[in-house]
C-alpha cells in the first residue's frame, strides 16, 4: 500500500493546528497539507455547550483583540460579522476579599487610590525601585513578595487564579511573565522598566486604552468550525485518527497511526504539551527533556441559570484568591459580557471549581457541586432559590502549570527546532496557554515553514486583567 505524502502533516485539529493548516492556505493555496485529529471534531478544548437558551462554554470564553494573529485568523474563518465585544473599560470585575467582592479599578492610578490595601502596603510597593533583580527561577509568590511585599499576595493569586487554575506557589515567573521578568533584570525595576516602555512607545502607534473581550453569537465554538470549514470542504482534516509514532525520514518525517502511515516533508506536532513530549519520547537520538510531564489543572465549570430576579452585579465576574477559603476559583457573569447566553428573563454565572490546589473537589457529584457552588454564591450575591438551569462542564484536557522546570523545557524545544528544521512545535501550554499565545505561536510555525528560517523568539511584556 502506497504511504501518501504531504508538504505539511499536522497532528491536531484544535486550535494551533486549524490556526496553521489557515495561516499556510492564506500565503500558499497551492500547499499540499493534511490534519489528523483523534477526536470526531475539531477545536480541542474550545467547545461551547448550548442547551435551554444558555450557552456556556467548556474551554476559553473568549480572547482579547489586540492580537493581530488572532484577528487574522477571525477574518480567515469569515466570522467577522458573528463577533461580539466587550470592552474591559466598560465592565467591572471584582476580587473577593474578606468575604464580600470588591471592585478592581483598571488602571494602576486608580489601583493607588483605592481602598484595597493600606497606605504602609502602597509604599512597600514603591521599593520596587531600589531592589536588584531576584536571582534564580523564583516561584509568582516569592517574587511578588520580594518586589512589591506581601499585601499583594492575594491580587497576584487572583490573577493566576483566573488564568491558570494555578497555584502561585509553584507556578514559576520566568515561565509565566518572562517578558516582566526581562525588564525587570534590564532596568532594574519592573516599575521603572514599564514607565521607561511607555515614555519611548511611539506616539504615532499609541494604543486605543484597554483592549476588549471578543467571543461570538455561537461561543467560541464557531471559531473553530470557522476554521475547519474550508478545511473539512477540501477533505485536508482527517478525524478519529490518533498519531501512534513519529520517525525521522532522509527526506522528512514518518507518521504511523493506528490504520495507516504519513509521510511528509514538514511536520507540525499542534498538540497539549504533555502530548506532544509522548511523541517526541519516542524519537531517536533526541536529548532527554528537562520535566518527564508538565503538570496540569483541571477545572469543572459549573452553569447556573437565574430569572432576572437574581442580584448579579454588573461587570465580568470575580476571582477569589486561596486565603478566602472559599468553595469556587470565581465566577464569569457570562450573561452580562455577551448578549443572548441565556433566556429572555434570564441570567448566566458560569463558576469555576477545582484547579492545582483542589483537584479532590473534581471527584463530587455533580448534585454536589452543584449544592456547594450555589451556597457559595449566594453567600456573595442575592440569587432565588432553586437556579432555573444547572449543568457541570468537565473537561477532560487540564491546563498545563509553567511552573518550576519549565523555561528550561522550552529551551529544549528551541534546540529541537535548531538541530531539526522540518519539525515545528506549538499547541496548548507551550509558551502560554491563551488564545492570542497559540495564535501567535502558530503564525510562528506557519512562518518557519513558509520561509525556512528560524524566527527569533521574543519576550513580550503580556497586559494583566483581573
Amino acid at each position: 500500500m502506497t504511504t501518501p505524502t504531504y508538504d505539511v502533516l499536522i497532528i491536531g485539529a484544535g486550535l494551533s493546528g486549524l490556526s496553521v493548516a489557515r495561516f499556510l492556505r492564506d500565503k500558499r493555496p497551492e500547499i499540499n497539507l493534511l490534519l489528523l485529529e483523534k477526536n470526531n471534531h475539531p477545536g480541542g478544548a474550545i467547545q461551547s455547550h448550548s442547551e435551554e437558551g444558555y450557552l456556556a462554554e467548556w474551554g476559553a470564553h473568549g480572547f482579547l483583540d489586540n492580537c493581530l494573529e488572532s484577528r487574522v485568523l477571525v477574518h480567515l474563518a469569515g466570522l467577522t460579522r458573528e463577533m461580539e465585544k466587550a470592552p474591559l473599560k466598560k465592565f467591572v470585575r471584582y476580587i473577593c476579599l474578606n468575604g464580600a467582592l470588591q471592585t478592581i479599578p483598571q488602571s494602576p492610578a486608580r489601583i493607588i487610590q483605592a481602598p484595597l490595601i493600606p497606605l504602609s502596603a502602597k509604599l512597600r510597593v514603591l521599593a520596587d525601585l531600589w531592589k536588584k533583580p531576584m536571582p534564580g527561577q523564583p516561584t509568582v509568590a516569592d517574587w511578588v513578595k520580594y518586589r512589591f511585599g506581601g499585601a499583594l499576595l492575594p491580587f497576584a493569586d487572583a490573577v493566576f487564579t483566573g488564568t491558570y487554575a494555578g497555584d502561585i506557589n509553584r507556578l514559576s515567573i520566568d515561565g509565566v511573565m518572562a517578558g516582566v521578568r526581562a525588564i525587570e533584570h534590564d532596568s532594574g525595576s519592573v516599575i521603572r522598566g514599564l514607565w521607561k516602555k511607555a515614555r519611548t512607545k511611539d506616539r504615532t502607534k499609541k494604543e486605543k486604552g484597554l483592549p476588549a473581550m471578543t467571543s461570538f453569537h455561537a461561543g467560541m465554538g464557531r471559531l473553530a468550525q470557522g476554521l475547519a470549514s474550508n478545511l473539512e470542504a477540501n477533505r485536508e482534516i482527517m478525524y478519529r485518527t490518533s498519531a501512534q509514532t513519529i520517525k525521522r525520514m532522509d527526506q522528512g518525517w514518518l507518521v504511523v497511526t493506528g490504520q495507516n502511515s504519513f509521510s511528509c516533508r514538514h511536520l507540525v506536532l499542534a498538540l497539549p504539551v504533555n502530548q506532544s513530549m509522548t511523541l517526541l519520547g519516542g524519537l531517536d537520538r533526541v536529548k532527554t527533556p528537562p520535566l518527564e510531564r508538565v503538570a496540569e489543572a483541571r477545572i469543572a465549570t459549573v452553569a447556573l441559570g437565574f430569572t432576572d430576579a437574581a442580584n448579579i452585579p454588573f461587570g465580568f465576574g470575580y476571582l477569589a484568591p486561596e486565603s478566602e477559603e472559599r468553595f469556587a476559583l470565581g465566577a464569569l457573569f457570562s450573561s452580562h459580557m455577551f448578549p443572548g447566553r441565556a433566556p429572555v428573563g434570564h441570567q448566566l454565572l458560569e463558576v469555576l471549581v477545582g484547579g492545582r490546589r483542589h483537584p479532590e473537589r473534581l471527584e463530587l457529584s455533580d448534585e454536589e457541586l452543584i449544592t456547594r457552588v450555589y451556597q457559595d454564591m449566594t453567600s456573595l450575591m442575592e440569587l432565588p432559590e432553586p437556579p432555573s438551569f444547572a449543568r457541570v462542564l468537565r473537561p477532560k484536557s487540564g491546563i498545563p502549570q509553567l511552573e518550576e522546570g519549565y523555561p528550561a523545557l522550552l529551551a529544549w524545544r528551541r534546540e529541537l527546532h535548531a538541530g531539526m528544521p522540518s519539525l515545528h512545535i506549538c499547541g496548548f501550554g507551550w509558551a502560554g496557554i491563551g488564545i492570542n499565545d497559540m495564535t501567535k505561536e502558530a503564525w510562528k510555525s506557519a512562518k518557519r515553514i513558509l520561509t525556512k528560517e528560524l524566527e527569533q523568539e521574543e519576550k513580550e511584556v503580556k497586559g494583566v486583567y483581573f
